[in-house]
Formats: structure tokens, C-alpha cells, sequence
């Protein structure tokens, strides 16, 4: 059977057996919801092995348990490794969705939810994928899941897992998808990933809340005195003002800088997409240039004092913040986190106790584009998309794939069919149902060509 013919005919199964993914909150970040992550390993174990795999599991790790599960045909034949995760963002702010966050909508032909596209849309379109294959008597290598429950928090757990488990985890590839391309029209490999470094700062005054009328002008503010440190780390052309930061950053060369140029990119239109009249970040570089290939410093968060409804007049004991970097090839997590930490305590004011604390990080990772994987993908893309896809760095990071080529040796092949209006880590995320089609489409014809 075609596989287009495939897809309709499994469509209403096809969506019901997403949603029940969808419907289970897994937040990774939320300690009040280990019985559900527990929940969504188990239905992504029951949902794989419909699919076809011979065997699935759920493994312990010293976090949140992994689904590993894999068909195997014949261990001289090539074996295609699948990475995904089913834990998700946080949906807040809940007031800003326009849809529950789990619970799946079709509207304007796309699926709207919290997962809808990061992760469990896209891993989902691999498994259907990989069914179509057995179904139809076409998959001619073996295959092997890996679905983790910690990717959004930094996958903490997984490095360790990898270095036990490594006989298990033998494969020649490894598919992830977990990635957006340039446009509906405009298919791209991702072949560059920034690092990731992550902190949550609290800053202290007094032993407890004060009277601002009593205590104001006498006593720092907590507030006042974070704020300022965290305007101090960029500079009016939003360069990173820690000292060593850009030490080991990769200079990208004039003639890779001329191919960035040749990305379809649209600023106007990339403003009215985001609400926004100007572009901004660091000066000398283009839009593209800065989220694919220079450093970011950047507040995720901050809060503290008095946030309820009407006034409280108070001066806070303490304020908070969280605190991200994002890193390109050469700049290691572990030296740059060091950095900010120690710059961090060093410029903090002598009336103000400041803690950092790390939360967790990331290793940047470069794909090259001469590998059998690649050649593979770009064929795959070429075929269903009707053009060839575009080489692209990102700006995201996903922390768990340099572990892989670090632990497993072995370089994964990023091929993701999201795109940047999908607003994933936002509300109202959601995922284009033809590019879900299409995505199947293209990972079957990644088989074919691969293990040919």
C-alpha cells in the first residue's frame, strides 16, 4: 500500500492514538507529576509495540524511567537508532492559551496542545513511520526507541544511562526528530545545535519582608539591585559583557557566512509573525546569523515582592531570577558556567547576599553533511518536498545529542518538520497536520534510502 493511501486509511487511529500522548501533562519540571510521566512511559510503550517492535520497555534512570524498544531483522543488517522524549514544557501561562493545553484541538488545519509538536507530535510521525514499514514489508534494517522523560530540563539522567547501557543502545544512526525547518515550502536539516547553560539566581537584603515607608532608602532592595546586576551583563550592542566569555568562540568564515546569506529569510515577515517592530541582538550580525551561530545571554525569569492583586507596600527580602546562555561549537558548558558564576558573586554589591545555582547545561554539536545519514535525509526531503533541503544551524539545544556522539560515538541526523510559528514552549503550540503527513512521508523514504 502507498503510503499516502496508508496514512488516510489509519487517520481517525492515527490522531486518537496522538492524543492519548497528548492528553497525559508529563511536565518534567513539575515534581507533582511523576504519576503522570509514569502514565505517558507507558502508554508510549503499549503505542510501540501496535506499532510493530518485538520488544519495549521502561527502564529506570536515576530521574524519570525511558521507553526503549526495538525490532531487530538481522543484526548484520544496519541498525537506525529513534531518539525522542515525551516530557513537555510547563503550559503557563494557562490564561493565554486559546484551547485547554491537554486537551488536543483541530483547528485551521493544524492540532493544538502542550506536546503537539515538541516532542510527542513529532516522535509520534517516527513510530508511524516505522509501522507503515512493517505493516507493509518494506523495513529492511533493525530499529530501535529511545523516548526519555527529562529533555526539557537539561536530560540529566540520560549520560549516565547511555554509559550503562551501551552494548543496548548500539546503532549505526540516530534519527531524531525535535527540530523545525525554514518554511512549509522550504525543507532544511538542522546541522548545528547551540549549548546551553542554565542558573537560577536568589538575591537577599533583610532577614524578611519590610515596611517600604519605614525601611525604604535605608535598606537595599533586592529587587532593585538584581535588576541592575542583570542589565550590566550585555552592553548597548548586545554583546555579553563577562569577561572571557567570547574566548573560544568559533569566528565563522566569510564564505560560511555568504551561504548563511542564501537562507530564504523574510525580516518583514518574520517581524509581523512575532508582533514585534524591531529586530534586535548582538551588532554586526544578521537575524539568522545571531540564533544559529553567536552566543545569547539571556533572563528566562524573574520575580519577587509583592505580586498579588491591589498594593502591599512592601520592601522584599528576596528576588529571583533565572539566567541562560546559549553556545556555540567550542564554548564548553562547564568553563562558561564557571565564568558567569564567578562573575555573578564578584560584581554583586556588598549590601546584597547573592546565591547561583546551576540548574543544568548543554555541549554545542555540528552534523557534517557528507555522511551516508545525511545524503539519506537530503534524498528523503527531496522526494516528498518536491526540492533540496537547506543545511542549518539552530539556535535551540537539545543536550542529549553531543552526549550521543560523546558516549555512543555514533553523530545523529536531525530531521524535524516543525517550524517557528508553531510557538512550542509557548501557548497555544500546535503542529500543521499536512507537515505531520508529510514528515511520515519523508522519514520512510529516509529508510529506503539509507538501508538500501
Amino acid at each position: 500500500m502507498e503510503i499516502k493511501k496508508y496514512i488516510k486509511e489509519n487517520e481517525t487511529r492515527f490522531f486518537g492514538e496522538l492524543f492519548s500522548l497528548i492528553r497525559i501533562p508529563s511536565v518534567s519540571s513539575h515534581s507533582d507529576k511523576k504519576a503522570d510521566i509514569q502514565k505517558c512511559a507507558e502508554q508510549w510503550k503499549k503505542l510501540l509495540l501496535e506499532a510493530g517492535v518485538d520488544k519495549a520497555e521502561i527502564l529506570p534512570t536515576k530521574g524519570n524511567p525511558v521507553v526503549f524498544a526495538s525490532k531487530i531483522i538481522d543484526s548484520k543488517l544496519p541498525t537506525v537508532m529513534v531518539y525522542g522524549h515525551y516530557d513537555v514544557m510547563p503550559a503557563e501561562p494557562l490564561e493565554l492559551w486559546d484551547s485547554p493545553p491537554f486537551e488536543p484541538e483541530i483547528r485551521d488545519g493544524k492540532v493544538f496542545a502542550r506536546g503537539a509538536d515538541d516532542d510527542k507530535g513529532q516522535s509520534f510521525l517516527q513510530a508511524k513511520a516505522f509501522e507503515y514499514l512493517v505493516n507493509t514489508n518494506q523495513l529492511n534494517c533493525n530499529v530501535k526507541f529511545l523516548i526519555e522523560g527529562e529533555e526539557e530540563i537539561g536530560s540529566p539522567s540520560l549520560e549516565d544511562f547511555c554509559k550503562k547501557n551501551k552494548k543496548l543502545l548500539d546503532c549505526d544512526t540516530i534519527l531524531v526528530s525535535d527540530t523545525s525547518m525554514l518554511a512549509a515550502d522550504m525543507p532544511s536539516i538542522t546541522t548545528g545545535l547551540r549549548g546551553l547553560a542554565y542558573w537560577e539566581i536568589e538575591v537577599t537584603s533583610a532577614n524578611r519582608d519590610l515596611h517600604s515607608g519605614i525601611f525604604g532608602g535605608a535598606v537595599a532592595n533586592p529587587i532593585n539591585e538584581l535588576a541592575r546586576m542583570l542589565a550590566q551583563l550585555t552592553d548597548k550592542n548586545g554583546r555579553i559583557t563577562i569577561p572571557h566569555f567570547y574566548d573560544d568562540v568559533e569566528e565563522v568564515s566569510k564564505k560560511e557566512r555568504n551561504l548563511i546569506k542564501l537562507i530564504p529569510f523574510d525580516e518583514e515577515e518574520y517581524k509581523r509573525n512575532l508582533n514585534i517592530k524591531y529586530v534586535y541582538g548582538e551588532k554586526g550580525y544578521t537575524t539568522i546569523e545571531r540564533t544559529g551561530i553567536r552566543p545569547t545571554l539571556d533572563v528566562c525569569g524573574i520575580w519577587g515582592g509583592y505580586m498579588g492583586e491591589g498594593s502591599k507596600t512592601v520592601l522584599p527580602s528576596k528576588a529571583y531570577a533565572k539566567l541562560s546562555a546559549r553556545l556555540v561549537p567550542n564554548q564548553k558548558y562547564e568553563k562558561i558556567a564557571k565564568l558567569v558564576e564567578k562573575h555573578l558573586l564578584k560584581t554583586a554589591p556588598k549590601h546584597i547576599d547573592i546565591k547561583v545555582t546551576r540548574l543544568h547545561g548543554a555541549e554545542s554539536y555540528v552534523c557534517p553533511i557528507d555522511s551516508a545519514e545525511y545524503k539519506a535525509a537530503e534524498k528523503a526531503y527531496e522526494k516528498v518536498f518536491g526540492i533540496k533541503p537547506l543545511p542549518v544551524r539552530r539556535g535551540g539545544s537539545i543536550g542529549v545529542v553531543p552526549v550521543f556522539e560523546k558516549v555512543l560515538g555514533v553523530k545523529p541526523i536531525l530531521m524535524g518538520f516543525g517550524l517557528e510559528s508553531n510557538a512550542i514552549h509557548s501557548p497555544n503550540e500546535n503542529f500543521r497536520i499536512d507537515l505531520y503527513e508529510k514528515g511520515i512521508e519523508t522519514i520512510v523514504e529516509f529508510y529506503k534510502e539509507y538501508c538500501r
